[in-house]
Order: structure tokens, then C-alpha cells, then sequence
């Protein structure tokens, strides 16, 4: 699967741009006889998406210019047979970027001034995406998992096993470190480590100098440190890296055993078992919170004063519903939103646009179907003040 990146969410879906945006979403085949429908579907969202550009008055000239690093992807079979479960693209005349995600997206073109960045907000809201970090001395993996997904992630140049990372008979002075800060799981700093001479104590001084190793890695690579961690391995093991870890929510309870000899389907199954309460809680409380403060001057249901509030970056929760579009536009400077009944001209998705501004500004997101939604309104957030 492809990343996304708190940059990616800036440089591509927060501002307007001049010229014409497509965003395309459609859901795709992994592996199989099925992979071939992946191009065809692909092929007709373009069409259509052409089709839409000319009614705007986009001339031929510019459309090919367009539509040109798109196109080449159709008969690209490489491409089509290395697909996750769910392609998003995006693309104008300056940018073209496009992501292979552990989501099954309903087929959908948008053409606008902004990027529609909406159907991705699964994989970013705080209930979306967790992870599973698989431990022993001999290999570790790193699993990006929603509730109905599993993707391996690549760990780069991270050394797969302990003795490739810290020879067995290395150096005291190789070994032996020391901090002064406290442990704790969700901070930066890490605990005091080991000295001495004996060789259980040695191995786990070189254990815990990998583990760190693995944590600034995981660090890099997770789409947000606040996504759940599910550690897999021997019991033993588990303690080293509670003091090595820095992510904020390792859950308390991992999947005990040899993760080696687990398939990721059985790691996924486990781990959601340990993430899914802890998922339900965030998601209650902030409900909760939600009722309590309602009346207050903290929370707000209005349409065009929360988007006010996501560009000023006052919110803090913003439940938004996905599968559901407002088309309309916002001026900034008025703060007055414009609705429309259905797409017009250079219409944006008003949600899609609370919610990037939102996002990138440091809210929590929970992105529900509508019916799943904790009040009747489309959207709703608490705000920090």
C-alpha cells in the first residue's frame, strides 16, 4: 500500500487551485482473474471524468495534458497487479499523485477546484487504522490494519533479526547505555538500561538497544502516533519493548505465542479483538463529551460556522459523515457557505472541505457512514475554545 503523509494532506487537498482537480476513487482486485476488471473500471472513471472536464469548458489541448500520466497506467500491467484493496488519484494540470489503500472505495469521480479527499478519511480518523508489531529474535513486521484489512509495511533498511543488529559478544562499551528520564509508555523518554556482565542480562542490554531501533522506525512509519500498537511474541519479550516504545497508545494486552508462525489473517483477527474496545471507548467519549458540552458555546452543528472554525483551527473532535456530499462553496473572508441541491460549475464537497481543514489542524476525525452518525446532522464538532 501507498502512505499518506501529513504533507501530502497539505500540498494536495488543502488549498484551491486555479485550474481543474479529478479525484478518482474505485475499489480493486489484489490478485486473481479479477485484477483485470481493475483497469477496465478504471478506464470508464477516466471517461467520465473527461467527459466532465469538456462540460466545464476545459479545451481538448488541455484535457490530453491532463489525462496523459492517467492514461499511461491502463495498459500498464505491473501497475494493475500490485494493488491493495482500494485505488484513490488525483490529478490536475501541475500535480498528479495517486494511493493503493487497505480501503473498498465506491466508485466515485469528483471534478472541482479542490481535491476531494473525503472517502480517505477512514484510514485517518482516529478509529480508522491500527497497527501490529510482530517481535522475536530472529524477524519483526509491521502490519497497517483497519477493521476489514491487513497490509504488511516496509521497514526499510531495519535490521530483521538481533544478531544482524548487535553481534552476540559485542563490546561493553557497544552495549552499555544509560538515561536519566523516567519510562512510560506514550512519552519520548525511555528508561534507564542494563549494566552488568552476565550473558542473560547482556542479551537483554542488546534486545533493548534493537527494540529502540524498531520504535524510531515505527515512529517514521505510521500514519499517526496515536493509532493503536498490538505487540505479537513471546510474553518475555513484551516488557523490553514497553520501556523502548514512545508511540502514545501501546494497547496493554498483546497477542502472546511465536509471531512467527502466525499468518497475518490470524494477527488480524486477534489484534482487532484488542483494538475494537479501545476503539469503542474513544469513539463513546467523545460522544459523551459531545452531549455534555451541547448548549455550552463549545460544540457546533452549523455548516458554515464549523467550517469557519476549521480554518481558524479551533476544532478539536469533528465527526463528519462519509458516502454524503454538500456541494456548495465557502468564502473564507464572509464566512458564509453557499449550499447547492446538486453539483454546479466549481462546486467543492463542504464536508470534505471541513474536514481537510480540520484535519490538518490537528483535529480527531471519526469519518461514519450517516447512519452510524451520533447525531442527525451531517457533521458536528466540539471545539477547543
Amino acid at each position: 500500500m501507498d502512505r499518506i503523509l501529513h504533507d501530502d494532506l497539505q500540498s494536495l487537498f488543502l488549498n484551491e487551485n486555479s485550474s481543474w482537480c479529478v479525484s478518482l476513487f474505485l475499489p480493486t482486485f489484489r490478485a486473481g482473474r479479477e485484477t483485470e476488471q481493475n483497469s477496465i473500471r478504471f478506464k470508464n472513471l477516466l471517461r467520465k471524468a473527461e467527459k466532465i472536464l469538456a462540460e466545464n469548458g476545459v479545451e481538448n489541448a488541455e484535457r490530453r495534458k491532463m489525462l496523459a500520466e492517467p492514461e499511461a497506467l491502463i495498459q500498464d500491467r505491473s501497475f494493475w497487479d500490485h494493488q491493495s484493496d482500494g485505488l484513490a488519484m488525483f490529478f490536475s494540470a501541475e500535480k498528479f499523485r495517486f494511493f493503493r489503500l487497505p480501503l473498498t472505495f465506491e466508485e466515485l469521480t469528483v471534478v472541482s477546484k479542490r481535491f476531494h479527499v473525503k472517502p480517505l478519511l477512514p484510514i485517518q480518523a482516529a478509529d480508522g487504522v491500527f497497527y501490529v508489531l510482530t517481535l522475536s529474535r530472529n524477524n519483526v513486521r509491521l502490519l497497517e490494519c483497519t477493521q476489514h484489512s491487513i497490509d504488511d509495511v516496509d521497514l526499510g533498511d531495519l535490521p530483521q533479526n538481533l544478531e544482524e543488529t548487535i553481534p552476540d559478544g559485542a563490546t561493553d562499551k557497544q552495549l552499555q547505555f544509560h538515561t536519566g528520564t523516567p519510562s512510560g509508555t506514550g512519552s519520548d523518554a525511555r528508561s534507564a538500561v542494563f549494566h552488568g556482565q552476565d550473558a542473560g542480562n547482556e542479551t537483554k542490554i542488546r534486545m533493548s538497544r534493537w527494540f529502540r531501533m524498531i520504535d524510531d522506525r515505527v515512529k517514521e512509519l505510521v500514519v499517526d502516533v496515536r493509532a493503536p500498537l498490538v505487540l505479537a511474541g513471546v510474553d518475555s519479550l513484551f516488557s523490553i519493548y514497553r520501556e523502548a516504545n514512545t508511540l502514545e497508545n501501546l494497547i496493554e494486552s498483546g497477542i502472546s505465542g511465536n509471531a512467527d508462525k502466525l499468518k497475518s489473517e490470524e494477527l488480524h483477527a486477534q489484534a482487532w479483538v484488542l483494538v475494537e474496545p479501545f476503539f469503542k471507548k474513544s469513539r463513546d467519549e467523545a460522544v459523551a463529551r459531545f452531549r455534555q458540552l451541547e448548549g455550552s458555546g463549545k460544540t457546533c452543528t452549523d455548516l458554515s460556522r464549523t467550517l469557519a472554525y476549521a480554518h481558524q483551527g479551533r476544532i478539536e473532535v469533528l465527526f463528519v459523515a462519509v458516502g454524503v456530499q454538500v456541494w456548495g462553496s465557502y468564502d473564507p473572508q464572509s464566512e458564509l457557505a453557499e449550499i447547492h441541491d446538486s453539483q454546479t460549475g466549481d462546486d467543492g464537497d463542504l464536508l470534505d472541505l471541513a474536514a481537510v481543514q480540520a484535519l490538518t489542524k490537528g483535529a480527531v476525525i471519526y469519518a461514519l457512514p450517516r447512519n452510524e452518525m451520533p447525531m442527525p446532522e451531517l457533521l458536528a464538532a466540539i471545539l477547543r475554545y
